[in-house]
């Protein structure tokens, strides 16, 4: 079953993976790195013959003498062990899961570029950009039918410059998580949203409508659905889907527009958002039971069972006679290395073990979260009405931007909506946010 450690797990790890994307592909930006390909991972020891575990608390691991090895993360790497042990067994070669507890995607360029790093990586499909400029990783080879059992979504997030550079096992994306005791049903809008949130607030209640975290810094990641309802988008999209880093959105109409839906929202208007709100505290007020609204992640849940809190969750709405809100979908995927010492076995691993029913749902389990399968989501969206709810928002929702051009904006346009948050000027905000990104990016 689902744990809350495994909740605040994958919640630490969404808040962290824009900032350690951006830091890295600023490095490869300047540092010239060229492009090709290769599996990201994360996990924890499992080996065909009695491999080990081998968690590492900082730094990368010695690859070892196993013939197949994967890097993870997290509770992942509790659930990979009986799969890999089981491929390791059926292919008579050793399997090890190894731990990277920090900077996985890093430690990863560095490591597979020295020639020392795992065959296989797991990781958000955002990373692919940067791996990919990095030469560190490879195409995945899987079949027409193997793509045709994905989720939609999923298929589209692992495919970059027209190659497939992953293969998915979950999907994900913000969604609006309600307090049934304060709200009983699922607004329509943000405007509802907030008028239902003020009269718990005024029956003495509640102690806010909404949590949305914002922080001192900002989290661009967490206000885009605010911020793409009113119109504002970070890159242009091809008629593929692809995304266009030669169009940028920020300091554009829709931005503007944006920024003053915020700012109406922000601490200088109706209070709805406030830097005080942040990662460290934004669950454990909700969890208290005094929140009507919370705009978080499925893998929050099970941190609010345990808090006895009665909740359904639905699509974050939009702002109304505006667009729809459509928040970042990202899909975590398995990556082969371009410098592993066995990609052969790698591709197999991915072409015959990750796309199955069975280790799909043993990682759902682990950290649950949708599977990227049609069938399996179908099967336990049957069985929880959470995961259907879930996969429909991922499905609503647009895939993280995998561009390194991405680390050009996080931090400026995050930086920018804290701004606007808390009283700065929405639309010279803004305009200077896309001003700063336009010169990082040339």
């Amino acid at each position: 079953m689902r744990t809350s450690t495994s909740g605040k797990f994958v919640q630490l790890q969404a808040r962290k993976a824009a900032m350690a994307f951006a830091a890295l592909s600023l490095i490869a930006v300047s540092s010239g790195c060229s492009s090709q390909s290769a599996p990201s991972s994360t996990g924890s020891a499992s080996g065909g013959a009695s491999a080990e575990a081998a968690p590492v608390e900082s730094g990368a691991p010695e690859r070892g003498d196993a013939d197949l090895v994967i890097w993870a993360n997290g509770p992942f790497v509790q659930a990979m062990q009986p799969i890999a042990d089981k491929f390791g067994e059926e292919n008579g070669i050793t399997v090890e899961v190894q731990t990277v507890a920090t900077d996985l995607q890093t430690n990863f360029v560095t490591a597979n570029a020295s020639g020392n790093g795992p065959d296989i990586v797991v990781g958000a499909h955002d990373w692919i950009g940067n791996l990919v400029q990095n030469s560190a990783i490879d195409p995945v080879q899987i079949s027409e039918d193997q793509k045709e059992a994905l989720v939609p979504i999923a298929e589209q997030a692992v495919t970059y410059n027209g190659q497939t550079y992953g293969m998915p096992y979950s999907i994900e994306s913000l969604v609006l998580i309600r307090n049934t005791d304060l709200a009983p049903e699922a607004p329509s809008s943000v405007e509802e949203l907030l008028t239902m949130g003020q009269e718990a607030v005024d029956a003495g209640t509640a102690d806010r409508a909404l949590n949305l975290q914002v922080g001192p810094e900002g989290d661009a990641y967490f206000m885009q659905p605010f911020y793409s309802s009113a119109g504002g988008y970070l890159f242009g999209q091809n008629d593929d889907g692809s995304y266009d880093p030669a169009d940028l959105g920020v300091g554009q109409p829709g931005s503007i527009a944006a920024a003053e839906k915020i700012a109406e929202l922000g601490e200088t208007g109706t209070g709805d958002l406030t830097q005080s709100l942040t990662f460290d505290n934004s669950i454990a007020q909700f969890n208290s039971g005094r929140i009507p609204f919370m705009v978080n992640g499925p893998w929050t849940l099970g941190d609010i069972r345990e808090a006895g809190i009665n909740y359904e969750i639905s699509p974050i709405p939009g702002f109304e006679g505006m667009d729809p809100a459509q928040p970042f979908t990202g899909v975590q995927s398995f990556y082969v290395a371009s410098k592993g010492e066995n990609k052969s076995f790698a591709q197999t691993f991915l072409q015959t073990v990750v796309g199955t029913d069975e280790t799909q749902r043993a990682l759902y389990e682990a950290y649950g979260i949708p599977p990227a399968t049609e069938s399996l989501l179908e099967e336990v969206s049957a069985e929880d009405p959470d995961a259907k709810l879930s996969a429909e928002a991922a499905a609503a929702g647009i895939p993280m931007p995998a561009l390194p051009a991405m680390a050009a904006v996080w931090a400026p346009l995050g930086q920018a909506e804290a701004a606007i948050v808390g009283g700065a000027d929405p639309e010279q905000t803004m305009i200077d946010a896309g001003k700063t990104i336009a010169a990082a990016l040339k």
